[in-house]
């Protein structure tokens, strides 16, 4: 394959995450604050709803994994649905972002149902996206220059929301908050949508494992039979929890708890654009490193610099330090995961024949949208019984909830991710066999005790 063919697989691969992440980025760090400072919606049931509509939408996920791993075209399995959500995706971002002339009630149950729609919209881009990787290449270290290329774009699409949102809303609003995030929702809609057709254009899905139908029963006995899936898919409560929360409070954070508006743009540009440069050390580190030392060490840098941010205060350097810190560690966190999670498919394709790249996938996005549920609804629910009030100076209690959600409970999700990898993910020590074995047609386990499926020795 020449050089320009494969930077042309590279990059499309990678443009898809740019334009989700558009979308991602302004739900992440806007919505909530779109809701309850814009919208007028109470917290509590912001809360309450962010955590019924990520389970119902949940549900569709694991639907999609099947609807994925049941498709046959000429295009592939999970190519053809970028082309069909790429201009419904658009259209559902401007649609939440828009403030209907309702009263609280009426907009709530707007804010549902749009909110829904989009996360449904997302779902039929981003799954097939994610389950991608393992169509693209077999080779390992190409899935980590795929999986990092994609960081770098994804990133790129985080750090322009992060950084062009606020300043946006403000010149399109032109005073006008309700005019501004629509406006501003228009224009990242359109590129999200643009870009989602030119990832299409590029891909081209190499692998076919298998042409069997995929049924919930086939995929229960592959999933059932993958401890590293297990631990990999626990794994995603504890290390999105701990983002969500994150994403979720900054704006909180530093507009009430830091007391310092102009600050919050630049720790959310930090936040999407440093990351870049923590991917960037990863393949080096990939081929040093096994993926979970790299995750162990990644999620080290990031916890440093949340107890950097935790003993700050409102000091606004020790702040800017801070989070460049645990940005870096993040960083390079996220690529190493989206590179490590391709790799249970292969184990699953090793220990049964089945190939479960879309329930897979589509089932880790669903404990991710859960880990989003959580995070928002426990953000809602401390920011009601602290006292919260939009727009106002706020009480002990509420600052106290606000710095819990952005860095005491994130802080805590992180020790314990690394706790649990760092003890049961073993995939690793035997990755380079079971890949030759699948390229030899081989799909039995050997006589190695070191592959029996005790957690703590398979894994």
């Amino acid at each position: 394959m020449s050089t320009s063919t494969v930077w042309r697989q590279r990059f499309g691969y990678g443009i898809a995450d740019l334009s989700c992440n558009l979308v991602w980025q302004m739900i992440s760090l806007y919505l909530m604050y779109f809701y309850t400072d814009v919208m007028g919606l109470p917290a509590y049931y912001v809360g309450i709803m962010f955590l019924v509509a990520r389970l119902v939408d949940g549900a569709a996920d694991v639907l999609m994994g099947l609807v994925i791993d049941n498709t046959r075209t000429r295009w592939g399995r999970c190519r053809p649905y970028l082309l069909i959500g790429a201009v419904p995706f658009g259209l559902l971002c401007v649609l939440a972002f828009y403030v209907p002339d309702f009263g609280t009630t009426g907009r709530l149950v707007y804010a549902f149902i749009t909110y829904l729609c989009l996360s449904f919209l997302y779902t039929i881009v981003n799954i097939p996206f994610c389950a991608m990787l393992p169509f693209l290449t077999s080779e390992s270290k190409e899935r980590t220059t795929l999986s990092t290329v994609r960081i770098l774009l994804g990133s790129l699409g985080s750090t322009i929301v992060a950084v062009a949102t606020l300043p946006l809303v403000k010149t399109l609003g032109q005073g006008n908050q309700e005019q501004g995030f629509l406006y501003t929702s228009m224009v990242f809609g359109v590129i999200a949508t643009f870009f989602l057709l030119i990832s299409f254009r590029n891909v081209e899905e190499k692998i076919n494992i298998t042409s069997e139908p995929m049924t919930l029963k086939r995929a229960w006995l592959s999933l059932r039979n993958n401890p590293p899936w297990f631990v990999f898919a626990v794994n995603i409560f504890l290390m999105w929890g701990a983002f969500f929360f994150q994403t979720g409070a900054l704006v909180y954070f530093f507009n009430y708890y830091v007391g310092n508006t102009e600050l919050t743009a630049l720790i959310a540009g930090i936040s999407t654009f440093v990351p870049l440069l923590g991917t960037l050390t990863v393949p080096v580190l990939a081929k040093r490193m096994k993926k979970r030392h790299v995750y162990l060490v990644a999620s080290a840098i990031n916890l440093t610099g949340m107890a950097v941010m935790i003993f700050a205060g409102v000091n606004v350097m020790a702040l800017i330090i801070g989070a460049v810190i645990l940005s870096l560690g993040a960083g390079q966190r996220t690529a190493i995961y989206f590179s490590m999670q391709a790799d249970p498919v292969d184990y699953g394709v090793w220990k049964t024949g089945i190939n479960t790249a879309g329930i897979l996938t589509s089932i880790n996005g669903f404990l991710g949208k859960v880990a989003m549920a959580g995070a928002g609804a426990i953000t809602g629910i401390m920011l009601s019984a602290g006292g919260y009030v939009a727009n106002n100076a706020q009480s002990v209690d509420a600052l106290f909830a606000i710095k819990a959600c952005y860095l005491y409970i994130p802080a805590a999700l992180i020790v314990a991710s690394m706790l649990w990898i760092g003890k049961f993910y073993r995939l690793d020590d035997h990755y380079e066999q079971i890949r030759a074995d699948l390229d030899a047609g081989i799909n039995a386990i050997p006589a190695d005790p070191a592959f029996n499926l005790d957690k703590s020795r398979a894994m």
